[in-house]
């Protein structure tokens, strides 16, 4: 008989890489969609079909406490949260509910109903938020600095002290920027990867860029929900830093995207004195080596395959007609 895996958050860009490992892996996939979401369904593409959808609303105790004792499921992949950072301080209330609520009803329903369910918590690098050490590693002490980072150590520990006084089978997984083709255009990879390929394709002709000094631990999500599955995979149940542990500036990141097709960045990019701000993620870098060694897990794709893959891709979205040219146009964190 199949494994089951439930996944909150399963419509966004790790929740598909996530069932499609799952998936290939022979598990039965079962994602929890709140009702007013159910068109994000569609973002699963071929994985629709594969997967069972069941319409919940993750604020419902009761409800996600109940499915969770009707399906028994063997792992718990907690993804759910907003997708763009910036946007916790619209409603840092809301954002605090939803993912740490969502942890804290979903952990309840595995202890109420008597079951020996792996849980998965998607963390963040935004929990170690004002760095004073780099790298960071599993005894970094955190400093968050926004509404969504403070939600995200709220549920992390939320998630330990489960662990420690139920003695859940629980882990969490703190992760560094991850992208892929499925990124949303407001986030700067793909803004940058979209703008790179309309501008060869003649759509556009030119990209607008803030800080390009800024730096970011850019990883594949692909390779990232790999590990998510590896901690639940263990002998026993422990917290992991992911990432790559390399640092590029977003000039790289633009660098490599032009160079893709064949131009050079320094004719298209203009720095826009309204995108410059402080950054707030100043030497954010992972230390990877406790999931290098305990779980045998390393990145496997590099940062200039990732960039040109989201580029080539994005060159054939736009030949398509799937996306416009100009959807990557406004400011991105």
């Amino acid at each position: 008989m199949a494994a089951t895996a439930l996944i909150t958050g399963i419509t966004g860009q790790d929740g598909y890489y996530l069932s499609q490992l799952l998936l290939s892996k022979g598990y039965r996939v079962v994602g929890l969609v709140p009702p007013g979401r159910q068109g994000s369904v569609a973002k699963l593409d071929e994985l629709a079909t594969q997967v069972e959808v069941r319409l919940l609303d993750l604020t419902d105790a009761q409800a996600l406490q109940a499915a969770v004792a009707e399906l028994q499921p063997q792992e718990i992949y907690n993804l759910a949260a907003p997708s763009f950072v910036p946007a916790s301080w619209e409603d840092p209330l809301g954002t605090l509910d939803l993912i740490t609520g969502t942890a804290t009803r979903l952990l309840d329903g595995i202890r109420q109903a008597g079951l020996e369910t792996r849980f998965y918590q998607a963390s963040s690098s935004e929990i170690f938020g004002d760095v004073q050490s780099s790298p960071q590693s599993e005894t970094t002490p955190f400093r968050p600095k926004n509404p969504y980072g403070a939600a995200k150590l709220h549920a992390h520990w939320t998630m330990v002290h489960h662990r420690d006084r139920y003695g859940l089978f629980a882990c969490s997984g703190v992760l560094y920027n991850h992208e892929s083709p499925r990124r949303p255009p407001q986030f700067v990879t793909r803004k940058v990867t979209l703008a790179a390929a309309a501008i060869k394709l003649g759509l556009r002709d030119r990209l607008p860029m803030g800080n390009l000094e800024a730096k970011r631990d850019w990883g594949f999500a692909g390779d990232y929900v790999e590990a998510m599955w590896r901690m639940l995979q263990a002998d026993s149940p422990e917290d992991y830093v992911i990432g790559t542990g390399i640092l590029h500036t977003v000039q790289d990141l633009v660098a490599t995207a032009f160079a893709s097709v064949d131009l050079d960045w320094q004719a298209y990019v203009d720095v826009d004195p309204n995108l410059l701000r402080r950054d707030e993620h100043f030497q954010l870098v992972a230390d990877p080596h406790k999931a290098n060694t305990q779980l045998h897990w390393s990145p496997q794709v590099s940062f200039t395959a990732l960039v040109e893959t989201m580029v080539r891709t994005d060159l054939e979205r736009l030949r398509s007609g799937q996306v416009s040219p100009l959807a990557a146009t406004q400011p991105t964190a």
